[in-house]
């Protein structure tokens, strides 16, 4: 199968990932195939541009610090070692001034607590990596968290159960923006035959 050309799928989308030290690999790397093949222009923000490591393992480079990230359409979060983030008003206050300019917000495994701490997922109804459902129950008492899904989408926010259940939001999220016939490409392309279009949840607005 021929790969999907940069830039003839989705023009000029942005999407920002936001890392750090301890992240979660196949989190942000499933979802990074996803919008690569979607021609998505992609690129990695952490607090510093300093090398963070994920997983203990691998090296990363961040594109951007928060202090000099541009705008994006969609902005993603990932789980790992997430109260690194979680946890650092400055790092929350920077989210939180992307919300106006940012078309959907997205969450994958335990990076829904990231958003949460921001405010994003306040009364929407959301997911995350089965063994954190009750405890962002907690975090979110104004939410609705749900078990057992792949994904939820509702409004423009949506999160996902764990690691690789990243692979169907990003999908999801394709297909909504560019068609199920791109969607279906990329995943036949990946050789990802777990994701089923319109299993996830879609709240209706």
């Amino acid at each position: 199968m021929k790969l999907i050309k940069k830039g003839d799928e989705i023009k000029k989308l942005n999407v920002c990932f936001y890392l750090y030290d301890g992240i979660e690999v196949l989190d942000f790397a499933g979802p990074l195939e996803v919008f690569s093949y979607a021609g998505c222009n992609i690129y990695i923000v952490s607090k510093t541009t300093d090398p963070l490591h994920a997983q203990g393992v691998l090296k990363v480079l961040p594109t951007y610090s928060i202090e000099n990230a541009p705008p994006a359409d969609i902005f993603v979060t990932f789980g790992g070692n997430d109260d690194v983030a979680a946890n650092d008003p400055e790092v929350i206050k920077w989210i939180q001034s992307r919300i106006p300019n940012t078309k959907y917000f997205m969450s994958v495994c335990t990076g829904a607590f990231i958003l949460g701490k921001a405010g994003i997922l306040d009364h929407k109804t959301v997911t995350t990596f089965h063994n954190s459902i009750e405890n962002l129950r907690k975090a979110l008492p104004n939410s609705t968290v749900l078990a057992d899904k792949r994904f939820v989408e509702d409004g423009n926010v949506l999160t996902t159960a764990g690691i690789s259940a990243g692979i169907d939001g990003a999908l999801h999220l394709v297909e909504k923006l560019r068609g199920h016939d791109v969607a279906i490409q990329i995943a036949k392309q990946m050789e990802y035959d777990k994701w089923v279009p319109g299993e996830g949840l879609v709240v209706k607005q």
